[in-house]
């Protein structure tokens, strides 16, 4: 059991799971029922690049040096400040002759559980990456528990863009089990233009549902309305729940929050109908701000926490990226800027 879960790996606290936990042990040594990978990317999480790019003013080798600087300490890439961390690909070295992940040595895979508890170790100073963008070449390894979460790497899919939609597979798959509970419902998405967003807005429309898009300027609204996978888009600043509110209109029966700043936990909830659903995707998201704002509106209303993992999420996110080639251009746009 230890092992599966990686508790022989937590160094510190002791009696923690790794996620928990300050300090894990990233040396490339596995037990049987470990798995090792070669790092060939990073991807790290939305909310946690902002944090360090806004800390240190866009500065790119800053960005770089403290993402080393974590990942040196902590044995993992785990934001002390954001609590989050991303995911990666890479390459399946050595196989534990128990691990029940299904994979062997030569498979191209994405992690599909976070870093900030998977042991992770940089060999390579990450001296191909500038700093200024969420997804990192890096050479290294991590390791793998029995109970991780693991895909193989489509062939048709470039590898850069397959571990854009890994990162948020957790999103769409979660927004159609939720709509589909529902009859004909209005679902709003808040950072509709973005990753999780734009696949959220394609799966709640694939259920059946009408969208709204919530975008924070006019160019994302325009890249969106082009994209077609929302019935409305309106540009809204998160953070203001009136705004939000007033630019949603008649409230959504759920509302989806995609978007990586604090503070957006108020708006989602006034901008959701009685009896209806708030899915927070967002790992900025402040829980108690949204128990304790809900109760203050006295808002009926079930929220979930998007907890990145729904059976078969992997498979569905990209099921969607092949069905619906404007998802698949914002996306490439997204890693063109970046």
């Amino acid at each position: 059991m230890t092992s599966s879960v990686g508790l022989d790996r937590v160094l510190e606290p002791a009696g923690v799971l790794p996620q928990a936990a300050w300090r894990l042990d990233a040396s490339p040594e596995i037990s049987e029922d470990e798995v090792r990978v070669r790092v060939e990317r990073l991807n790290l999480d939305a909310a946690s690049y902002r944090q360090l790019s806004e800390k240190h003013g866009g500065d790119g080798a800053a960005i770089r040096a403290e993402v080393l600087e974590i990942v040196g300490a902590r044995g993992k890439m785990h934001n002390p400040v954001t609590g989050s961390g991303g995911m990666l690909i890479g390459v399946v070295e050595e196989v534990g002759p128990r691990s029940p992940l299904g994979v062997q040595p030569g498979d191209r895979v994405a992690t599909l559980v976070s870093l900030t508890l998977t042991p992770l170790r940089i060999t390579d100073g990450l001296r191909d990456w500038d700093g200024r963008g969420e997804q990192v070449p890096a050479a290294g390894t991590a390791i793998l528990f029995g109970r991780s979460i693991v895909g193989v790497l489509p062939a048709d899919l470039a590898p850069e863009l397959a571990l854009a939609v890994y990162d948020v597979c957790g999103a769409p798959a979660l927004t159609d089990r939720v709509v589909r509970g529902y009859d004909r419902p209005a679902v709003a998405v808040l950072g509709g233009a973005g990753k999780s967003g734009s696949l959220a807005l394609a799966a709640a429309r694939l259920a059946g549902a009408r969208t709204i898009g919530v975008v924070r300027d006019e160019g994302e609204a325009v890249a969106l309305r082009a994209a077609g996978i929302a019935d409305v888009v309106v540009v809204a600043d998160a953070r203001n729940p009136v705004e939000v509110a007033a630019a949603v209109g008649e409230p959504a029966t759920v509302t989806v929050v995609c978007v990586d700043v604090p503070g957006c936990e108020h708006g989602a909830i006034l901008a959701t109908a009685p009896g209806g659903t708030v899915i927070f995707f967002s790992m900025a998201t402040s829980f108690p701000a949204a128990a304790l704002g809900a109760e203050g509106l006295a808002a009926d209303v079930t929220m979930l926490i998007g907890n990145g993992y729904v059976p078969g999420h992997a498979e569905f996110a990209v099921g969607l990226l092949r069905r619906v080639p404007a998802v698949r251009s914002l996306f490439e746009a997204r890693l063109a800027r970046d």
